[in-house]
């Protein structure tokens, strides 16, 4: 098993980022796992620019499918006296495959002081539980899982998730390799008769300029409130393992069937 680590110490650098290996047990189907194409992206982003403010927003593109070698490369798109947005493309030889725009926000005063935002009662699974890992040839095996069965009703998933390796990591490179570890809700539409599904953009928008939990134990939900014509939209939400709400999310689906 390669770690995403091990990914990028073994990338070499070139104009705006890096060229990187995606190894097989990163893939799913024939392209990378998304969250590990937004967190390769962002450490290029994160690369370009000195002293950068906290990340605030995810614009995320899965445009086509990306494996084997592939270079990750960051433009400045414009830096202000409050935020910063930088684009980062990821392309192979098949072409460009993933494109985001990141946005970089310092925290500004305001008489404007609102959340509403519902936490979470759910803690992780104490030591000793049984938990899930996926099989070590597809993405799902670089992580545990432990699923909270009976809150997942319907088009939705709520399951607690972790990197098996996330030593060294920056927390924020950590959080995008997580936030898409689902799979996409309305897989839960088929029963037993699944087809193929493809996520095709997604917006993540951070609740906290340092995003943080403990044990590496990150609480994810997916609900899909519409699916039709062979699209379908799904809201998302991250907290961390106080239940404390770290981001929330919205992704539009892709339904071959």
């Amino acid at each position: 098993m390669t770690s995403i680590g091990e990914i990028l110490a073994a990338s070499t650098p070139i104009e705006g980022g890096f060229r990187a290996t995606i190894p097989d047990n990163w893939l799913q189907g024939r392209t990378a796992y998304g969250g590990l194409s937004s967190a390769l992206a962002l450490h290029a982003a994160q690369l370009l620019e000195a002293d950068l403010p906290p990340l605030r927003s995810a614009q995320v593109a899965f445009i086509g499918p990306l494996a084997g070698e592939v270079s990750v490369v960051a433009t400045k798109l414009r830096r202000g006296r409050t935020a910063a947005f930088i684009q980062a493309d990821i392309t192979s030889d098949a072409g460009l495959g993933f494109r985001a725009t990141f946005v970089f926000m310092a925290p500004q005063e305001s008489r404007v002081d609102l959340d509403d935002t519902v936490g979470s009662k759910h803690r992780p699974p104490p030591p000793g539980t049984e938990l899930y890992v996926g099989p070590p040839n597809f993405f799902t095996g670089n992580f545990e899982f432990f699923d909270l069965k009976d809150e997942t009703q319907g088009a939705s998933w709520l399951r607690w998730a972790r990197l098996r390796a996330r030593d060294g990591l920056d927390p924020l490179v950590e959080l995008m390799a997580i936030g898409d570890a689902l799979p996409p809700a309305a897989f839960r539409l088929f029963g037993k008769n699944p087809v193929p599904l493809s996520s095709l953009t997604w917006i993540l928008n951070l609740l906290t300029p340092t995003p943080a939990t403990r044990d590496g134990w990150w609480l994810l939900n997916a609900t899909t409130d519409h699916a039709r014509h062979g699209s379908s939209s799904q809201s998302m939400t991250i907290w961390n393992a106080d239940g404390e709400r770290i981001a929330d999310a919205m992704q539009s689906v892709a339904i071959f069937g």
